[in-house]
């Protein structure tokens, strides 16, 4: 039995443990995989957007080398996060079920939920839902899309080194698998829906993928898109005509999804049917669902760009003050 059990691993996740161990609330941090999954499945040479500085949890510095913070530097700091306060974790534990218990099975508590997962089943008070939405792919839904030459995660660039790669995408992670490829050896096109490279791309880079373009080392096919992969060729549409390109490799950076299903198990009502917004109160982060609150990223339904770790942390405040005041 808990007072707090919170789904996510993940810099929201760990700061509302935090907040609940300092309100001395007991508490449970369970984790599908392993401590910040999603940071851990950045790309190797990710460079975040912002400084160290804003993404410090628990009054725990982070120092980093350069002016942003790097994949690795912000697993280590995290990591040092969790030993530090001692967070109580469950890695690489799934949740299955989670169910709202009847009156006669809770006995005397206001409110509980019973969550199942494959090691263990626990209860608890009050739910926090901060899952973070990089585990499921946005896909395309094109034929071939299942073949092995596409891949939805981008790790490094050396293994597509003399390859014929296509990037599909114009937003941050596209750019950065298209540069990063194309200074390994990679013959590299992009596919992109829109009619630029996206104005939110980070700063620095922006500026080095349009001149590479504007150049033609990297050959850009704007308001275009896939229509089928095969394995040494794919076909897209653009506006002019239909093209067959030799291809290798496809990366597809086309974003991510939160994990609907999980709040649909939490009986969390979706009130947007083009964005899927999640319901809840912005002054508490408490769902629709009593004792069930959204922290970080979820709360933005498919506008995954809407919430990141800077500027949601303060959610974890919010929650763990509200379970206090009731």
């Amino acid at each position: 039995m808990y007072d707090v059990l919170i789904i996510g691993a993940g810099p929201i996740g760990l700061a509302c443990g935090i907040e609940a161990k300092k309100a001395n609330l007991t508490y449970l941090i369970v984790e599908k995989g392993c401590l910040v999954h999603s940071i851990y499945n950045y790309p190797a040479n990710m460079t975040f957007f912002s400084t160290s500085d804003r993404l410090e949890i628990g009054n725990v510095p982070f120092i980093s080398h350069g002016d942003k913070p790097t994949r690795r530097e912000a697993l280590d700091y995290y990591r040092r996060v969790a030993l530090s306060w001692k967070l109580n974790l469950k890695l690489y534990e799934k949740v299955n079920l989670i169910a709202s218990l009847s009156p006669t099975e809770r006995k005397n508590e206001k409110q509980l939920y019973q969550i199942t997962t494959d090691r263990g089943i626990y209860q608890a008070r009050n739910l926090i839902i901060a899952t973070g939405f990089y585990d499921l792919p946005n896909l395309m839904n094109v034929p071939g899309e299942n073949l092995d030459k596409v891949k939805h995660y981008y790790d490094e660039p050396h293994l597509y080194a003399f390859q014929k790669v296509v990037v599909v995408g114009a937003a941050n992670s596209a750019v950065d698998a298209a540069l990063e490829t194309y200074r390994k050896g990679a013959t590299v096109t992009m596919v992109i829906k829109e009619n630029e490279i996206r104005k939110n791309v980070k700063y620095w880079v922006k500026p080095d993928i349009e001149n590479r373009i504007k150049e033609g080392s990297i050959k850009a096919y704007f308001s275009s898109e896939i229509i089928e992969i095969r394995d040494k060729e794919l076909i897209i549409k653009t506006p002019d005509e239909i093209l067959h390109l030799e291809n290798d490799f496809v990366l597809a950076m086309t974003g991510y999804l939160p994990n609907f299903d999980l709040l649909k198990m939490a009986g969390v009502e979706i009130t947007d049917n083009e964005h899927l917004f999640p319901l809840y109160d912005p002054e508490t982060q408490e769902s629709n669902q009593q004792g069930i609150y959204l922290a970080g990223v979820v709360c933005g339904g498919l506008l995954t760009n809407k919430w990141f770790i800077e500027n949601s942390i303060i959610h974890a405040e919010k929650i763990i003050r509200h379970i206090q005041k009731i």
